[in-house]
């Protein structure tokens, strides 16, 4: 069974910056898609940005500039990088496929991330 592990979340202030990893441990890391995904309290989860294994990304409205997707294929692992950063992105993020149902990978625990003064 696959496991996922973010990191990197924290407390920042309005305007801040973070950078999150997820590791997966499988050796064949390189030929998915793969996802960043949030969720607020009280909402449903939803994708934020995705990275092709070829390198295309693409990011949800609400993130779009402020956010970097990026992957590391030899370290099983991919980052965000999250800039500019406002109360509205205060969530718990997660990673995986992209779509999840390609590969049946549990959910990890995801990190937290919140924005406030």
């Amino acid at each position: 069974q696959v496991q996922i592990v973010e990191s990197g979340g924290g407390l920042v202030q309005p305007g801040g910056s973070l950078r999150l990893s997820c590791v997966a441990t499988t050796s064949i890391f390189s030929i998915y898609d793969m996802g960043w995904y949030r969720q607020a309290p009280g909402k449903q989860r939803e994708l934020v940005a995705r990275i092709s294994t070829g390198g295309k990304t693409i990011y949800a409205d609400s993130v779009k500039g402020r956010f970097t997707i990026s992957r590391d294929n030899a370290k099983n692992t991919v980052y965000l990088q999250m800039t500019s950063l406002k109360p509205d992105d205060t969530a718990v993020y997660y990673c995986n496929t992209n779509p999840t149902t390609i590969s049946n990978w549990a959910w990890g625990q995801g990190t937290q991330v919140t924005v406030s003064s």
